[in-house]
């Protein structure tokens, strides 16, 4: 047992480093101002060929694991990206990673390529306004055609709508069977018709430049050629997706939670008030000390669940641990940044107050932390399903 990165992982770390250091922190903080998608940041990683860095090498990705995919987004968001740096390229993680282990290969020679070059970008179409977390009770409806389905209904929160080309889609093509809820669900992964589907624009909390939106979704056409595996198998087609994404959001929030506390520790060395530094004063220092702890601990529990996903061992629990602990810690990090500076703590220029807004995400998305709390109790201490 060890805890040191291999060469190739402290590569993958410094090399990621470089690239965002041309995107400083007044970077991110006119894109939170002003909204836009940072285009710019987005191809600069799949130049360097990081968008499929866990993508097969037999489409043109690096072939590694989620272990260096947690590290390249802790890398992102602690560079001062934060949650909007990481949202830009996080759907292209773990997003297609059905398609990786569902699709077939004309699917992934098709599909995977454009994605990783920064050619294509896609979102993910599964929560719906009235079903929420119940996935199993998705309304919108896929009906085959022939050769095609027409697709109806509406999506919610789905990001990067505004400039995806492609969007990975759950339906129904069965009506639901209370013997076997989770079939009557089909994944797609096809073309973002924009005059099939309207996308409405979500004013939100933070995280500006990675949008937010409602689909309207109106005769979609979708070839059949577009479905992922089986008809009716879709549910258990995304739960592939659904532990990396977990581990990637709990990278992310540690991320987001150093930066914040690196800033604070060096605003409380500098800020001097009754002729010394704040720094000096145990009721700053001992928060700063307890958020780097907890911020410690929960790196150590991505890393744990990575390499359980890796390894292909089962990480059901780890992976949902992991994001719990880890975006708790980068909230409170954050939390204690803004305190750290005192006034000016609420002030954008200082930044602090952007990192405690983002911060927020890790905690709702894309598991609510109570729910990450049944299914522990369930899974890992044999409680009845709660829910």
């Amino acid at each position: 047992m060890h805890f040191d990165y291999t060469e190739e992982q402290t590569a993958i770390q410094d090399a990621i480093a470089t690239i965002c250091k041309d995107f400083d922190a007044d970077y991110w903080r006119q894109k939170d101002e002003h909204g836009g998608f940072p285009h710019d940041f987005h191809a600069a990683l799949a130049k360097a060929g990081w968008l499929g860095i866990a993508m097969p090498t037999s489409v043109g990705g690096a072939g590694l694991g989620i272990t260096e995919a947690a590290i390249m987004m802790r890398t992102i968001a602690e560079s001062g990206a934060g949650m909007s740096g990481a949202s830009a390229v996080h759907m292209n993680i773990f997003g297609l990673h059905p398609v990786v282990v569902c699709g077939t290969q004309e699917q992934q020679q098709r599909y995977l390529p454009p994605l990783i070059a920064g050619v294509d970008k896609s979102c993910f179409g599964v929560t719906e306004p009235n079903t929420g977390l119940n996935t199993l009770k998705l309304k919108t409806r896929a009906e085959r055609k022939g050769d095609h389905y027409l697709v109806n209904g509406q999506k919610v929160w789905i990001s990067t709508a505004q400039v995806a080309n492609k969007m990975l889609l759950l339906a129904r093509t069965a009506e639901p069977d209370p013997k076997a809820p989770s079939k009557g669900l089909s994944l797609f992964y096809t073309d973002f018709d924009r005059s099939r589907i309207e996308v409405r624009e979500i004013a939100k909390h933070g995280r500006k430049a990675v949008d937010s939106n409602q689909l309207f979704i109106d005769n979609l056409r979708i070839p059949v050629e577009d479905r992922i595996g089986e008809e009716g198998e879709g549910f258990s087609y995304i739960l592939h997706g659904m532990n990396p994404e977990r581990i990637l959001i709990a990278a992310e929030a540690v991320g987001l939670g150093r930066v914040a506390l690196k800033r604070a520790a060096q605003y409380a060395n500098e800020r001097i008030v009754f002729d010394r530094p704040i720094g000096r004063n145990q009721g700053v220092q001992h928060p700063l000390a307890e958020r780097w702890i907890e911020l410690e601990a929960a790196n150590l529990m991505v890393l744990r669940a990575a390499w359980l996903y890796d390894q292909g061992k089962p990480c059901g629990a780890e992976a949902n641990a992991a994001k719990f602990f880890a975006a708790e810690a980068g909230y409170k990090a954050c939390e204690t940044a803004v305190l750290t500076h005192g006034g000016m703590g609420y002030s954008k220029e200082y930044h602090v107050e952007r990192y405690l807004r983002e911060a927020m995400l890790p905690r709702i998305a894309p598991i609510s932390q109570q729910m990450v709390l049944n299914f522990i109790a369930e899974k890992a201490l044999g409680q009845p399903k709660s829910y």
